[in-house]
């Protein structure tokens, strides 16, 4: 009885009952890794809600982006400096 039952759930969840082939059920049943490992890291301080908290980085970034705009010279992905560095026009 225990041989059918086995030989049916095989059938009905695609395992792979006794033929000593790898079938990758042990890693499956393992837990995410996830959340464990974004436990690890402390949040980013945007995401803290803190408003006052302005990166310079991102900041400066931003400003160079805005400044490009306001000229009508927005860079695509691509076609930086060193992209375009071998190119003849």
């Amino acid at each position: 009885m225990s041989t059918l039952f086995a030989a049916t759930a095989a059938r009905i969840f695609g395992n792979v009952v006794g033929n000593g082939l790898r079938s990758g059920n042990k890693v499956l049943r393992k837990s995410l890794a996830g959340p464990q490992i974004l436990s690890w890291y402390p949040p980013a301080i945007e995401l803290l809600g803190d408003t006052q908290f302005k990166d310079p980085q991102r900041a400066r970034a931003d400003l160079a982006t805005m400044r490009r705009k306001k000229k009508g010279k927005t860079v695509k992905k691509g076609e930086g400096k060193r992209a375009s560095s071998g190119k003849k026009k």
